[in-house]
């Protein structure tokens, strides 16, 4: 396993740096650049060329991807004009209601779709499987951001049960940690209902597809007929040999929510770095927006060798050495 993870972790680098190199060949031929919001259109020529020689765009593209990637490779992913701050002080600024609302989406998903998947699995073609199924369906199917404002609709202005926008009330005067945790949890209801029903819908439609495949093997036929109570065979014999697909959507859901936040914290106006991510890309922020893809695709890669490594947790047949 050790020798597994070290060449997994030496294959990273170079689709890191490929992923990188092509993220930032797309955005050097993007009309545009991050020099071009900080031109005043007084500027006389000799202005604008003297700013885009002090910030360094007057080299060619693959000579400034070398000197950002050498800076990368420090920490410093560069300076976001529009925050009048380093890259790396942005995201740390922004990261954590991303992060609250991923990591309460992915409960969601999992608790909510496994257990609804072995249900549909063990009662196949009942009326339960058959709502569940559907509902999946509409769940896979609906837009996002056409889920998240019939909500707001309904639920915020309509009959005003939850807050329309925002983390936390601007009301609220309180020290309390618990009344605040209260208040950001209640904010979160629907962006974590948005963000996790397409996750959970296919946490549902792969738990019960792999469960209905696992089911029909002699060996829990064989369990049955030695007398186990069902809750056993379905939960210690089949549920661990089905998880491997499971196992698999887990891994590429967390960069998924992390990707998808940024529709669903617009929507919310919930100030994390989906959020900033769309003011970036309005704003030919390329500093900002590298930063943030960097991240994302070290996020990827990690999920994959984290998935990877469950394998063998799960499947005690599955060997790397």
């Amino acid at each position: 396993m050790k020798n597994y993870i070290i060449r997994r972790l030496l294959q990273m680098i170079p689709v890191f740096i490929g992923v990188i190199f092509i993220l930032f060949f797309l955005l050097d031929r993007a009309p545009g650049s991050g020099a071009s919001a900080m031109m005043d259109p007084k500027m006389t020529p000799e202005q604008k060329a003297e700013l885009l020689d002090k910030m360094g765009m007057n080299t060619p593209w693959y000579e400034r991807f070398i000197n950002w990637f050498k800076e990368a490779a420090t920490g410093n992913f560069g300076y976001s004009t529009t925050h009048k701050k380093p890259v790396t002080k942005v995201i740390g600024d922004y990261i954590g209601p991303t992060l609250l609302l991923s990591f309460t989406s992915l409960l969601f998903a999992v608790f909510v779709g496994i257990p609804v998947g072995i249900l549909s699995a063990t009662k196949q073609y009942s009326i339960a499987d058959n709502f569940f199924t559907v509902v999946s369906l509409i769940g896979i199917s609906i837009p996002a951001f056409f889920f998240a404002l019939l909500l707001l609709k309904f639920f915020a202005v309509d009959v005003r049960i939850f807050p329309l926008f925002g983390l936390e009330s601007a009301t609220l005067r309180t020290t309390s940690f618990f009344v605040k945790a209260k208040d950001i949890a209640w904010h979160l209801v629907l962006p974590t209902l948005v963000l996790g029903l397409s996750q959970a819908a296919s946490f549902m439609r792969y738990t019960r597809s792999s469960m209905l495949e696992v089911i029909r093997q002699d060996y829990i036929r064989t369990a049955r007929a030695k007398g186990l109570k069902e809750k056993v065979v379905i939960y210690k014999h089949a549920l661990r040999n089905a998880m491997i697909p499971i196992v698999t959507l887990l891994a590429f859901s967390i960069p998924g929510l992390l990707s998808g936040a940024v529709m669903t914290e617009t929507i919310f106006g919930l100030p994390g770095l989906g959020k900033i991510s769309v003011e970036a890309s309005m704003q030919r922020n390329h500093p900002l927006i590298l930063g943030n893809n960097a991240m994302l695709a070290m996020l990827v890669l990690i999920s994959t060798l984290i998935g990877d490594i469950l394998y063998a947790v799960v499947d005690p047949r599955v060997r790397f050495d």
